[in-house]
């Protein structure tokens, strides 16, 4: 009886070990200090701190599934909605089921749909490209659940010739973390860095309403693990091997899909002819809907498939897995399908659920504090007057302590990077001119700022 016992303890202690081993386990920003959310209100640029508690509050799993506990509020700075969306981020309160052993959809493809498709690490939610509107061609206008739009024939559920695409249709909508809220339900459609970060800026709210995104974009490193979609399969930034084997250097990873070369909606990429759409036009330009987009299978490696992955090798994958990448382009703007789409990889299981009915582990993260290296983190503008930033160049899974001094090294300010955030701003413009020195504490290194 006892060698049975140990054996079962054996067994159990195993099957743990390879649980933690799952990067759909370890990787979720785990908010363990009390992080609150934060959002602006439109005119006032100094943001306000609310009282839910950001990021992911739990982690839990069986041999099968992950079970991520969200308020699906994230620590970085949300809002305002320019476009007169009255909502902010809210308490979701939500617990997202994921699989931990994802496999391929053999059988007829699963499209995306409106709403929760996947969920960022922070415990954001993802939706796909769509925000609800499409084309009706009964009455030749949108129509939708927005104010102002006569509701779709069907309902949210009917299937549209032509179906609106909300990066180019919503783009006033964003706050400057490229998200926004759906009755609370904060989300992401597409690759969560903010639009000041693009090496083309295409939106001005990052002027006076300054914030960040979940990670920054660096063409030099792999991006970090991102999130994962309903299928279970993971999702990364915009950067990545050239080569699915991890060969070929940093570069970065490109959508299949492109524009067509069309000026009347009338017929699908396939050739299927559809009820007409709008006419191309400054008001309707092409991209304005998904299926102004057409698939071409590219036969480099750095290309995606029809869902916007491909099977190939990661720092947190050495054995390879099919991961989705939250595609840009060479501006570094969102380019379509965005993250997942219009089809899964994977067979979706995943949901949110009310409980957990299952016996299950609650996951504890013995990850310590990451040492930043000198190319960790900048200080920009530098010299400068008004405002400088402390960026750290990567995803945070910790909060850090930013901190300035004086040339006679007098503490002058302090502020920090959240977890789950990249940016802190500190206010120069009361300051003497002369040189003084950024620290973020715990790590070695200081930098220096010239203020003019």
């Amino acid at each position: 009886m006892k060698k049975l016992n140990l054996l079962f303890l054996l067994i159990v202690c195993c099957q743990q070990a390879m649980a933690q081993l799952n990067p759909a386990i370890e990787h979720w920003l785990i908010n363990t200090t009390g992080i609150t959310g934060r959002h602006y209100v439109q005119g006032n640029s100094t943001p306000i701190n609310e009282t839910t508690l950001a990021n992911v509050q739990t982690v839990q799993y069986s041999n099968n599934w992950v079970y991520v506990t969200t308020t699906g509020v994230p620590s970085y700075i949300t809002g305002p909605f320019m476009d007169g969306n009255p909502s902010l981020a809210t308490r979701q309160n939500a617990i997202f089921k994921m699989p931990l052993n994802p496999t391929q959809n053999t059988g007829t493809l699963t499209n995306t749909t409106g709403g929760n498709i996947g969920i960022f690490i922070n415990g954001v939610a993802l939706f796909d490209y769509r925000d609800g509107v499409a084309w009706n061609s009964n009455s030749n206008s949108l129509c939708g659940g927005l104010p102002g739009m006569s509701p779709c024939p069907g309902g949210p559920g009917a299937s549209f010739s032509w179906n609106r695409d909300a990066i180019p249709a919503e783009k006033a909508g964003f706050d400057c973390s490229k998200g926004h809220p759906a009755m609370g339900n904060y989300h992401h459609h597409q690759n969560p860095s903010a639009f000041k970060l693009d090496l083309t800026v295409i939106s001005n709210v990052c002027d006076l309403y300054d914030a960040d995104g979940l990670y920054v974009i660096d063409s030099t490193v792999h991006s970090p693990l991102i999130g994962y979609a309903y299928d279970g399969f993971p999702i990364y930034g915009a950067y990545g091997f050239k080569n699915a084997d991890g060969t070929g250097g940093i570069t970065r990873i490109k959508s299949g899909y492109q524009l067509r070369n069309i000026t009347a909606r009338t017929i699908w990429a396939d050739g299927t002819d559809v009820p007409d759409g709008p006419t191309v036009s400054t008001t309707y330009p092409l991209g304005y809907f998904r299926e102004d987009y057409e698939f071409i299978n590219h036969s480099q490696s750095d290309y995606l498939d029809i869902h916007n992955g491909r099977v190939c090798v990661t720092p947190e994958y050495p054995n390879g897995i099919y991961c989705y990448f939250a595609t840009v382009n060479e501006e570094w703007n969102s380019a379509y399908p965005y993250v997942v789409g219009p089809t899964f990889y994977g067979v979706k299981t995943a949901a949110k659920v009310t409980a957990i009915s299952e016996t299950v582990t609650t996951y504890t993260s013995n990850v310590g504090i990451n040492e930043l290296k000198e190319n960790d983190w900048s200080v920009y503008p530098n010299p400068s007057n008004d405002i400088i930033m402390v960026q750290v160049n990567d995803l945070t899974n910790q909060s850090y302590t930013v901190e300035l001094y004086d040339a006679l090294g007098k503490l002058i300010q302090v502020k920090q990077i959240v977890q789950g955030s990249t940016i802190a701003y500190l206010q120069v413009d009361t300051l003497y001119k002369g040189i003084y020195q950024v620290k973020i504490s715990g790590q070695a290194g200081t930098k220096k700022l010239v203020i003019e």
